[in-house]
This record gives structure tokens, sequence and C-alpha cells, in this order.
């Protein structure tokens, strides 16, 4: 058989110092080269995004909608979907997750016509729960981590490689090359990279790796910084993917060698922030578009097979899933852990009124006899405020660096008309004197509190050097 692999970039416009006047930048610099290569190539990815950052696209980049809409008609751009809002599903209610998953779906086939059954769960964040609800909103497969797996499930492999998880930490991102050097000879653990992992209630999970994903996002940036004397050159990927090819038996798998923020195509995202604590957000960085052509070409000459991860799925026999239960509840890719996102000041205040927000609508909903708030269009839009308050980016990097102010402003603005919303709904339906079950007003003085206290704080790009702002190519 013919090996197959599976590109997969990450689309967030909500990302933390993206600022909301370059969010179209972004779709034009990055999504939009993507696009462009695969019609070029005629080349097959998958393509994630959630349903706020398609929203924001449609609304800023249009055209760049009409390009992912021709590739997905086309066959060449598998759809993949996530929550409506870039949000840590392990560390939230769990029917606040399944609403926003639903509504990320709802989103796609809204704006594109299409309705994913690959989903992504950002930042891979775990917990035991996280397949269940990806399988009740209709997904037939989940990206999952394959480092936290391994981490997890194999005896002695965290002891051999000397990573541990820690919340205090941001990530390991750099050393689970160290995990290769410890599977490389075990055909059995191997397998469950290369193909469909059939968990019991039906959905398949497939696996992405910082032990791939991590050298082409050293080679996308050409970056040396403190770590290497020359950049990552094409040869190296090229032996890189070979290497891997030659570990699947009979060319009866696949890899996926970049499942990846797709702003790392077009632009530097976070990069100079996440290692190395710099003050510079989504620079224009166009060789890196370059480099990811290379990348697949090279692929293609090494005789893999350019496949989505529905195609995958479908190419290649599903073995039973094992180990998947022994995940530790709260951990996250590259290393590290969801519960970071819990650990910072901004996450310790947006948090618990978040809760309280919630805490009061289901309330509110069984004093009304309302048994399932999805059905009702109030309370389904004060989940989805709600959801939209626990956006990730608000809540992420931890000091020395932060999320925007923006970011921050972005969530509290959500928390406020969540709250107005509710008051509303107990207003028109004469419960407004019922305080007992929930109080709008004490809730307005909890979230001005937090508001004055979080606006205080420093923020990281307030007191560093800013990069120059880039101009939009058309």
């Amino acid at each position: 058989m013919q090996p197959g692999i599976v590109f997969l970039p990450h689309g967030n416009l909500q990302y933390s110092q993206l600022r909301p006047d370059r969010r179209g930048w972004v779709a034009h610099q990055s999504y939009e080269a993507l696009f462009d290569l695969s019609a070029r190539h005629d080349a097959p990815i998958g393509f994630e995004a959630s349903g706020e950052t398609l929203e924001i696209v449609a609304e800023t980049a249009p055209r760049v909608l009409d390009k992912l809409k021709a590739g997905i008609r086309e066959g060449r751009i598998e759809p993949v979907a996530s929550p409506h809002t870039h949000i840590m599903l392990a560390n939230i209610e769990p029917e606040i997750g399944l609403d926003s998953l639903r509504n990320g779906l709802d989103t796609w086939e809204r704006l594109t016509g299409a309705r994913p059954v690959t989903g992504w769960n950002p930042e891979c964040s775990w917990a035991g729960f996280i397949p269940d609800i990806f399988r009740a909103a209709g997904f037939e497969a989940l990206v999952g981590d394959a480092d936290s797996y391994l981490l997890s499930s194999v005896p002695g492999l965290r002891e051999a490689t000397g990573l541990r998880f820690d919340v205090r930490g941001h990530s390991n991102k750099n050393a689970l090359f160290k995990i290769e050097q410890e599977i490389a000879g075990q055909p059995g653990i191997l397998q469950t990279l290369f193909r469909p992992n059939l968990l019991p209630n039906g959905l398949r999970m497939i696996l992405r790796s910082d032990m791939l994903c991590n050298i082409l996002l050293w080679y996308l940036m050409g970056a040396t910084e403190g770590n290497r004397e020359q950049p990552i050159q094409t040869d190296e990927v090229r032996a890189t993917l070979a290497r891997w090819r030659d570990r699947i038996p009979g060319g009866n798998g696949f890899i996926l060698p970049y499942a990846e923020d797709a702003e790392y195509v077009g632009t530097t995202a976070y990069f100079y922030v996440k290692q190395f604590g710099l003050a510079r957000f989504f620079e224009p960085a166009p060789d890196s578009i370059t480099r990811f052509e290379e990348t697949l070409c090279v692929a293609r000459e090494l005789g893999y097979r350019l496949m989505t991860p529905r195609d995958a799925v479908a190419a290649y026999e599903t073995i039973p899933a094992s180990g998947f239960e022994c995940v530790e509840s709260g951990c996250a890719w590259h290393g590290g852990t969801a519960k970071a996102w819990t650990n910072t000041p901004h996450a310790r205040l947006l948090d618990p009124v978040c809760r309280s927000v919630f805490q009061g609508l289901k309330a509110v909903a069984a004093h009304l006899g309302i048994e399932e708030m999805r059905r009702d269009a109030e309370f389904r839009e004060i989940m989805r405020r709600i959801g939209t308050a626990y956006v990730s980016d608000a809540r992420w990097p931890p000091k020395p660096t932060s999320p925007g102010r923006f970011n921050v402003a972005e969530a509290l603005s959500a928390l406020e008309q969540a709250n107005h919303g509710v008051e509303a709904i107990m207003s028109s339906r004469g419960i407004a004197a019922y305080r007992g079950l929930y109080s709008p007003g004490i809730m307005r003085t909890q979230i001005a509190a937090i508001r004055e206290e979080l606006m205080a704080m420093p923020y990281f790009e307030e007191q560093s050097a800013i990069s120059p702002e880039p101009t939009l190519s058309t």
C-alpha cells in the first residue's frame, strides 16, 4: 500500500495578541495562501477553524471564505470543526462544550454548506468526557495528541524521557523528540500513530505529535535563536519524513506531520512569544509559504499519498483503541497541561464568574420547566455568550507574558451580554422578582469588579516594543 500523509493547519483568529483590526490580514496572509497552495498543487489538506473564526473570515475576508468553499466543493479541503469558540474543553462544563461543538458545526454548515465529520479539540486538552461530547455532537473522528497519550499510557516512558506534566509550566514542546528515541523500535506502539484508533463509543482517534510537527514548525519559521547554529533545511525535513515512512509496515498507515497553527504559514503567529517571550506577534513570513509548499512536494517525492483526515480514516485499517482511559485529565498538547489555562490571574477571575452565570441560567431554565436549553432561542444565545466568555486566549499565556488587553475585554463583554440576557428572560417570562434563582443586579456588580481588576493589570504588549504594522497584500 501507499503510505498516507495528512496536513492539517488549525486556524484561530481569536488568538491572544492578534488584534481585531489585524484578523482579516491574517486570513489573507495565511489561510488564503494555504488554499492557493492546495489548488495549485491539487493537494488534499484538512483545514480546521472554530465557528467564530469562520464568522470573522466571512466578515473581514470574504474572498478567503470563497476559496475555502471552492476547495471543499472540489474535494481538496476537508472541513474540520471544533467548538464555536476557541475554548479549553477539559476545563469547562461538558454541557457548555457540547453546545459549543454543535454551534461550531452549525456555523460551518451555514457558511460553507458542509457539515464536518472530523473534529479538532483546541490545544488537545483532555478529560475523560472529551470523546463522549464529540461523539454526541455527531463527529466520526477526532484528532488527538499522541504525546499526551504516550506519556500517560506507555509504562516507563515518562521516566525514560524525563518529561512530566506540571500546571506551572508552559510546555515541553522542544523536548518531545525524546519520545521518538524510546518508541522507534516498538511497532505495537507505533501503529497507534499510523492507524485510526476505535474507541468504545464509535469515535475514531487519529493522533498528531510534536515529534513531527515541531521540526516542521521550526523549518517554516527559518529560526535558530538560541537553539541551532543553522536553520532547519529541506534535506532535514526530507530525512525526517523518510524515516517515519520507513516505519509504516507495508505502507499500511499514515502520518500527520503538521497538525499545528495555520498562522505559521504566512506569518510568525505566536512563535516569538511562545519560544522566546518576545513581543513579536504575527509578523509577515512569506518564506514560510514557500517552505510549506516545498514540504508538500517532498512528501510526494518520497512516495506519500497526500490525503485528508477523512481519507486516512477510510483508507487504513482501524485498530481497537487501547490506553486512552489512562490519558491524564487536565493534560494538553506540547507536553503541557490544560490546567495551566486555569492558573493564570485572568482565568482565576474570569472562570468563577462564567460558572456563576451558567449556574444561574440553569436555575432559571429548571424553574421554567425547560429541560433542553438549546431548543429555546433565547437560552441558546446566552449559552453561546457564555461559551465566548470562556475563550481560551483571554486566559493565556502566563506571566511574564499575558493575553492582550482586548482579548480579556472581549470575554468580559460576552459575560455582560450573557448576564443581561438572563435578566431579559426573567423579565419577559414574569419571574423578574424571583431573584433567589439568580440576581442579575448582584452579578452585574461582580462582573464590574473583575473588569476593574483585570483592566488595571499590566499587559505584555503595552510594556514591550511591538513589531511594525503589516500591510494587506491583495
